[in-house]
Formats: structure tokens, C-alpha cells, sequence
């Protein structure tokens, strides 16, 4: 009678038997353009998501800016502040999951890096395009590509939004000439955990 009750109990508690990472979080971008609903993917990108929710409850977002934009490419923020000071990452670079089988399709949100394939920290870029040629082809540095590690869910029009604002290049606090720079500042106001 026991043994019944316990196996009832299980049946009837379907979070005891769920492998926490098959909920897929969900983040919402609070911009000056608008809001952004992100879903992550915790499955394929358990290190990435991981990464990015460290900066999300650090509250590292709040008051960056989009800083790269180029239209029918991709949105890119998460480094700087709005006088373009570079606030730095706050964590060592994450491990690379480019080869998990997500495209860098549009309204895909990926890991920025530089030429060094594991070099990924607080930057992210959300695709505009369909940037086929940012996905994992083989393990060389150039073959590498971009990890994705989830998507967004609702707007898209606030990603066009700003994927469409007039840019030019601007110097960042230290001095340095960034190209694809919006003309108007568009701030993250904050990135959160949907409720």
C-alpha cells in the first residue's frame, strides 16, 4: 500500500520527475524602442544560457546600449554604456556551443566574440538576417561560427525597430572610432526573467 501511495505521488508531482533543463526561461529586453521576449534554450545552450542569466541577475544589462547595428544583419549590445565606455565582463569567456545545431536565423539570439573561437563574455547579438554564414561549419577558428542559444518569441518589430536606425561611427569613451553606431541612443533599459 505504501509503494502505491509513493508511485501516486510521483505520478501526481510531475516536477520532481522533470530535468530542470527542459524549461526554457524566458528574458524580457526592455528597450527605448520597446520590449523584446527573448526564450532561451537550456538544452542546447546549457553553458550560454547559463552565462547570460549570471549578467541578467547581476543587473549588468541595465543601462547598456545596442552599439553595432546594421541592417537585413543583426542588433549587437550588452558592452557598453551610453558614452560608450566599454563596462567589461564581469566572468571569465564561456565555452563556445556554435555546434548545437541552432542557426543564426532571423530573430535568433547568439553569443558576440571576437576571432578567438571561446572568447564569448556579456555581448550579444540578435540576427536581423539570415546569417547562415555565421553557423558552426567545422572546428578550425574560421569554420567555428556563432552560438546561438535561443529566440525571440515577441518583438520583432522593436528588433526592425532598431536594426533600421540610422548609424554612424563614434568614438567610445577611450577614444576608439566603432563604426555602425545608431545616431540615437538606444538604450537596455534592463534585462529580466519573465514572471
Amino acid at each position: 500500500m505504501t509503494r502505491l501511495l509513493a508511485l501516486a505521488l510521483v505520478l501526481a508531482t510531475p516536477a520532481l520527475a522533470k530535468d530542470p533543463r527542459s524549461t526554457n526561461p524566458v528574458v524580457v529586453i526592455a528597450t527605448s524602442k520597446g520590449n523584446i521576449k527573448v526564450q532561451l534554450d537550456q538544452k542546447k545552450a546549457p553553458l550560454s544560457v547559463a552565462n547570460f542569466l549570471q549578467y541578467v541577475k547581476a543587473k549588468h544589462y541595465d543601462g547598456t546600449v545596442f552599439h553595432r547595428v546594421i541592417k537585413g544583419f543583426m542588433i549587437q549590445g550588452g558592452g557598453f554604456d551610453e558614452k560608450l565606455h566599454q563596462i567589461g565582463a564581469g566572468q571569465p569567456p564561456v565555452k563556445n556551443e556554435a555546434g548545437n545545431g541552432l542557426l543564426n536565423k532571423p530573430g535568433t539570439i547568439a553569443m558576440a566574440r571576437t576571432n578567438i573561437v571561446d572568447s564569448a563574455t556579456d555581448q550579444f547579438f540578435i540576427n536581423a538576417g539570415d546569417n547562415k554564414f555565421l553557423d558552426h561549419r567545422d572546428d578550425s577558428p574560421r569554420g567555428f561560427g556563432y552560438a546561438v542559444f535561443g529566440k525571440v518569441v515577441s518583438g520583432l518589430e522593436v528588433v526592425r525597430k532598431i536594426e533600421t536606425s540610422p548609424t554612424e561611427t563614434k568614438p567610445t569613451a577611450d577614444g576608439v572610432p566603432l563604426s555602425d553606431v545608431p545616431r540615437e541612443t538606444i538604450l537596455i533599459k534592463s534585462i529580466r526573467l519573465a514572471q
